[in-house]
C-alpha cells in the first residue's frame, strides 16, 4: 500500500511541475513568487536533449509552405 501511495505522490509532484513549466517558463514568463523555481526548470530543459530536426532558417520562416507531390 505504501508503495504505491508513494508513486502516487510522484506522478502527482511530476505532473504539477509540467503544468507550471508550461504555464511560465516555457512562455518566457518568470513563475509568481518564486522565481527561481523558473530559472532552474530553464536550465535543465536548456540541457535536455530534443527531438528537433529543422534548422534555424526552416523554424523561422515566414513564407508559406507549399505542399510537395511526389
Amino acid at each position: 500500500m505504501i508503495p504505491i501511495l508513494l508513486a502516487m505522490i510522484g506522478i502527482v509532484a511530476l505532473a504539477g511541475l509540467v503544468v507550471v513549466y508550461v504555464a511560465y517558463p516555457h512562455r518566457g514568463e518568470d513563475v509568481p513568487n518564486v522565481p527561481w523555481v523558473g530559472e532552474a526548470m530553464r536550465k535543465g530543459v536548456s540541457k535536455l536533449p530534443t527531438l528537433d530536426n529543422q534548422s534555424d532558417e526552416q523554424k523561422y520562416d515566414t513564407r508559406p509552405r507549399e505542399k510537395q507531390h511526389h
